[in-house]
């Protein structure tokens, strides 16, 4: 599974300019599930999500997670994470979950999130998105566990 992680001053999804998730302060999470990706790893994304020290403290220093500071999750299915582009100018995605489990695994980590943290929004999986956000500090953060 790869996730590349954002701190967020908000962030929203639209679909044909319809809003559908929305968030506050907190952490905007683009999710790229990859075939070998079990209900574990799932697990152990999420823990390393809720759990991650990237909001300040009273020092300024980067010392809670999303849960200490209350934050908001928005949680965004986007395959090309995956992408390959070691040859050519066109990128590959067979790295990628195919559709069926993709959309399987990303379900399931959504479930796992709601069932432990108050405020999980998200995007649409296979919609095309317009995905708006303000990027905090800038933080980004890239993680990979399989």
């Amino acid at each position: 599974m790869i996730v590349l992680l954002q701190r967020v001053s908000s962030a929203r999804v639209e679909i044909g300019g319809e809003t559908v998730g929305a968030i506050g302060p907190g952490l905007l999470a683009l999710v790229c599930a990859e075939p070998q990706d079990t209900e574990s790893v799932c697990q152990r994304m999420l823990d390393k999500i809720l759990k991650l020290r990237i909001f300040g403290d009273e020092q300024g220093k980067m010392n809670r997670s999303v849960q200490d500071v209350r934050g908001g999750l928005l949680l965004v299915s986007q395959f090309t994470l995956a992408a390959d582009t070691r040859h050519g100018n066109r990128p590959g995605f067979t790295a990628a979950a195919p559709p069926e489990l993709g959309r399987a695994l990303f379900d399931r980590f959504v479930a796992l999130a709601r069932a432990r943290h108050p405020q999980v929004e998200t995007g649409r999986f296979g919609a095309e998105m317009a995905v708006h956000l303000v990027n905090d500090g800038p933080v980004t953060i890239p993680l990979r566990m399989g």
